[in-house]
């Protein structure tokens, strides 16, 4: 068994194809066919269901996939360990954050680049759940999430500010006078809107509800990236986190701050509290808890 055989595990796993499993590793499909065979014959098992394609992992495989990643992950630790001892900082961050939260990443990956230049980053936009699971799997190495219902026995959580929430329209179609937009403003805008049953969009139809509110609801959806392609094409306006550097996106957009608008959920930067825990996560963990402490006093 080597580390590689492993990491071909886990690329299938991600890509549930061969063939895509084998691009990522950079491999021909039947050397990492035959790699994950070797695997099974030295460990005894069927780690694959196979037909004519990948048709999932056994439930020994499923086993077998949860030590690769505790593994791999304690593999990555050791380099990153023996790069630390020779004074640097290298590796790969596996950043996972809800959508909508009131933080724009660059903002934390900008100042840990310049104090980590030889760092690598993975960002995914995911729900909640998936972010806890995630870092309890070590698939992440932090995570930014909602805190409702969170065991925090599990995790090491820095709470962030409550995200503020603001009109965000293309100039070219929309304008306002307002410097600050009230509830009642809204109800006869078009807006595109996060999906119902979302955490920001729970906020969202509450302030509605509690301000008497039927809103004109133009458009809906799970992606963040289709409100902005809605506005940009004139269709919506959207309710956005202030701090999320959307306006930025383009010289077009603009952010009212609507007043008393904030998102009613806990927002918190998470780490897992039990090994394999990374050196890099742990001083990239300490390194965000210091921007943000100091983006709050400034902001306050």
């Amino acid at each position: 068994m080597d580390i590689k055989q492993l990491k071909y595990l886990i690329a299938l796993d991600e890509t549930q194809h061969f063939g895509q499993a084998a691009a990522m590793c950079h491999i021909t499909q039947p050397t990492l066919s035959m790699r994950i065979r070797n695997l099974e014959e030295e460990l005894q098992l069927t780690l694959i269901n196979r037909g004519q394609r990948f048709e999932g992992f056994t439930d020994a495989g499923e086993r077998i996939l949860a030590w690769a990643r505790s593994v791999l992950a304690a593999h990555d630790g050791l380099q990153a360990e023996a790069a630390n001892c020779r004074g640097q900082l290298v590796g790969n961050l596996r950043f996972g954050m809800v959508p909508l939260a009131s933080l724009d990443p660059m903002t934390l990956l900008k100042p840990l680049t310049q104090h980590y230049p030889a760092l690598r980053y993975q960002l995914f936009s995911m729900a909640s759940e998936q972010v806890v699971d995630a870092l309890k799997r070590n698939q992440l190495d932090l995570g930014l999430c909602y805190l409702d219902q969170l065991d925090t026995r599990q995790f090491e959580v820095f709470e962030l500010q409550p995200t503020r929430m603001g009109l965000l329209h293309d100039s070219r179609y929309f304008s306002f006078v307002e410097s600050e937009m009230a509830w009642e403003s809204l109800d006869k805008i078009p807006l595109g809107l996060l999906t119902q049953g979302m955490h920001y969009r729970r906020s969202i139809d509450l302030s509605f509800h509690s301000h008497a509110i039927e809103p004109h609801i133009q458009l809906e959806s799970d992606s963040t990236f289709q409100l902005l392609q809605a506005v940009n094409a004139g269709l919506c306006c959207t309710i956005m986190p202030l701090n999320g550097g959307m306006e930025a996106m383009n010289e077009h957009l603009r952010m009212i701050p609507i007043s008393n608008a904030k998102v009613h959920s806990r927002i918190g930067l998470l780490i897992r509290s039990s090994e394999p825990r990374s050196v890099l996560a742990e001083r990239c963990f300490a390194k965000a808890k210091t921007i943000f402490a100091a983006d709050s006093l400034a902001t306050a």
